[in-house]
């Protein structure tokens, strides 16, 4: 693990009210528990300081087993009164008034939200939360019964990383070399092999834009990758490519968005990509006038998956494969099941598969690819399919498969609020015969 760039941080403003704390530092965890009851109870500013900082310098050090402890620890002594908010319901049930709505309320909140406010006060610790439910989702799957403590801190996270407290920032050859270094390891779609390959996505015809918080000054939350091109490209590889020829920004047409990826596991599920990429699009509208399409080549790595889960009354059952695809059913059933390339000769089947996965395979209304579900909600349209574009390692995962979907303003809230109202998904025209052939298979 990385050193925690936090924890100087931490200790620094804790000493500074050392002088103001009567009480020995902790040493193991029955004391950090008996320090958290400590400081929902402290009211002095100095003294809180302290004994934050002690909680998060011993967890700073902990172990994996460590942390699990501690999180266990937050789930069953710092949750509601169970009795006391039955009571207090009760209370509000005969009589539904604002002051026993209000104490009602206040027993609802569990006491572990407040401990992470206080935790949140000391330099750093805004890090070390966003750190230590980083550590709790990835025990979370097999540890259902710390929900409550996601639930909480996730709930907290959605109002401290509100879109008003973000700032928008181009990342450039010039930026910080530790911020520079983070983005080639936060990188989850198009794997950076270094500063080289940094260098290529940083050159004249690239862009890269990022959000931060005043809490986090040199750690980004969410960055986009852009390409300036002519046209949409068919395959992302000669977006990556760092031997390609440099475009003259100001002779592209297009802004293609090709990578965009979250930087902290601690704040998955708080969503800054729709606000980055129309703030990003309003700055290229500025710099880049002549640039008037703004679209993605997205990947479709969970297609191959879906095509195999013929057992999924919502997906690609058998009766589903053979009307959409008939004689070709037995090819296209190799490629998907074998992963290798899909010939030439089933090119249209491909196609409609793809399509049908994009717009028909849905999970509560929503489509249940991630990127697709991302983009749509956000207000795109699905602009056209791309074979044998994927072709690197994940070539077998997406079939080879990739997308453009396409950003046009004037359409952006019309189509986002028919996705997410009704579940009706953007196309371009021309793709519509080929999309009620799918409806009436289906």
């Amino acid at each position: 693990m990385a050193a925690r760039a936090w924890l100087s941080q931490v200790t620094s403003a804790a000493q500074r009210g050392r002088q103001f704390f009567e009480g020995t530092p902790a040493t193991d965890w029955a004391d950090i528990t008996l320090l958290c009851h400590r400081l929902l109870r402290e009211r002095g500013e100095a003294s809180g300081l302290v004994v934050a900082g002690d909680i998060l310098g011993h967890l700073a050090e902990a172990s994996p087993s460590e942390t699990e402890q501690f999180l266990t620890v937050l789930a069953t002594d710092f949750g509601p009164d169970q009795d006391a908010t039955a009571a207090a319901a009760s209370r509000w049930l005969s009589s539904r008034t604002p002051q026993t709505f209000a104490a009602l309320t206040k027993l609802v909140e569990a006491p572990r939200q407040e401990l992470f406010r206080r935790l949140n006060m000391i330099a750093g610790g805004t890090s070390a939360l966003v750190e230590l439910r980083a550590d709790l989702l990835r025990i979370l799957p097999i540890r259902g019964d710390l929900a409550s403590v996601d639930a909480d801190l996730y709930h907290l996270f959605a109002s401290w990383f509100n879109r008003g407290f973000l700032r928008l920032e181009e990342i450039t050859w010039q930026t910080s070399a530790d911020i520079l270094e983070r983005l080639t390891s936060y990188e989850a779609v198009h794997e950076m092999r270094g500063w080289r390959d940094l260098r290529g996505r940083l050159s004249a015809d690239r862009r890269i834009f990022a959000f931060f918080h005043p809490a986090l000054p040199r750690e980004p939350l969410i960055f986009v990758e852009v390409a300036l091109t002519n046209g949409l490209p068919t395959s992302v590889e000669p977006l990556l490519s760092i031997d390609r020829d440099l475009l003259d920004p100001a002779r592209a047409d297009t802004a293609i968005f090709f990578s965009i990826s979250n930087a902290q596991v601690g704040l998955r599920g708080i969503s800054f990509g729709s606000f980055l990429i129309k703030q990003v699009m309003s700055q290229l509208m500025r710099e880049l006038p002549q640039i008037k399409t703004y679209a993605t080549i997205s990947p479709m790595r969970h297609f191959a998956a879906s095509l195999c889960a013929t057992e999924d009354p919502d997906g690609f059952t058998p009766d589903r494969l053979q009307r959409l695809l008939g004689d070709d059913v037995g090819p296209v059933r190799h490629c998907f099941e074998t992963g290798q390339p899909a010939p030439d000769r089933v090119d249209a089947a491909m196609s409609v598969l793809a399509l049908a996965y994009l717009t028909k395979v849905k999970s509560q209304g929503s489509a249940v690819d991630p990127v697709a579900h991302f983009h749509l909600s956000n207000g795109a349209r699905i602009e056209r399919i791309n074979l044998r574009s994927d072709m690197g390692k994940h070539a077998a995962a997406s079939c080879g498969v990739m997308v453009n979907y396409l950003y046009d303003v004037a359409r952006l809230e019309p189509n986002h609020e028919n996705y997410v109202e009704r579940g009706q998904i953007a196309v371009r025209p021309t793709l519509a015969p080929t999309l009620r052939k799918i409806d009436e298979a289906w």
